[in-house]
């Protein structure tokens, strides 16, 4: 007997480069789905990350994510920059390449 699926959650994030980024949009299940669709229909990169998904959805929508988020939600910042060419990931020496 397999155990259902629990619903896939996605959380919307906005960093303006000042203070912390803030929640813009949350859901589970379909309304989830959707705020995925259309992340990719405008070209934001999507990172999965079912973990930190769970954490942020806790968090009211327009408020700030809580310090104890910040490394986790840093590096996923970090990755879409890269991903865009908009910052470089530090090589094994910790530079900047």
């Amino acid at each position: 007997m397999s155990t259902p699926r629990p619903p896939r959650i996605a959380v919307a994030l906005e960093y303006d480069g000042h203070g912390a980024p803030r929640v813009t949009a949350k859901g589970r299940g379909e309304l989830a789905e959707r705020i995925v669709e259309t992340a990719r229909e405008h070209d934001v990169e999507v990172e999965q990350n079912a973990l930190l998904a769970q954490a942020l959805s806790a968090v009211e929508l327009d408020d700030q994510i809580p310090e104890e988020l910040y490394r986790a939600t840093a590096q996923v910042i970090a990755f879409v920059l890269a991903l865009r060419g908009e910052w470089r990931l530090p090589n094994r020496n910790g530079h900047r390449s």
